[in-house]
């Protein structure tokens, strides 16, 4: 209860953002295999900026 008006903290956003992008790059490549690979990228940048804010602690 007390952690429902918490903030999430930009790298919580960034790990929310990229674990959907892998949901979708997923789903996707069951029916187009390059918009899958688009989302793949998107996560894989996504994961970049992850890695940098863990540098940065």
């Amino acid at each position: 209860m007390f952690g429902l008006f918490k903030r999430k903290t930009e790298l919580e956003k960034l790990e929310i953002k990229y674990k959907d992008l892998l949901k979708e790059a997923y789903q996707l490549s069951k029916i187009n295999r390059s918009k899958s690979d688009q989302k793949t990228f998107e996560a894989e940048e996504v994961f970049k900026q992850i890695e940098i804010l863990k540098e940065k602690k």
